[in-house]
């Protein structure tokens, strides 16, 4: 199960989907970490936003202290995303 957390200023991830397909796959946990690495690339490239972001096997941290209306567009775009592959999986717990 992933555990997702949102915060005023934070947003953090933990776990693993654990829905490999028949051939070893976990295409839910692959979907939410694209979906993820997109979110960081697009807060630093796209946007004015100060970010600190934190990743590793099975997390993520993401921080800031000021977000352009950019920049909570793109975490809005993700959370439905996020909430998209939940419907069809049922792997993220949501905090």
């Amino acid at each position: 199960m992933i555990t997702v957390t949102v915060k005023d200023k934070k947003i953090s991830m933990s776990g693993h989907a654990c829905r490999k397909d028949s051939s070893g796959i976990d295409r839910a946990c692959a979907a939410v970490s694209a979906l993820t690495c997109n979110l960081i690339n697009s807060l630093r490239d796209l946007t004015g936003d100060r970010i600190r972001a934190d990743t590793g096997s099975g997390m993520m941290v993401i921080e800031w202290e000021n977000l352009s209306d950019g920049g909570k567009l793109l975490i809005d775009s993700w959370f439905l995303g996020l909430t998209d592959i939940n419907r069809e999986y049922n792997c993220i717990e949501f905090r």
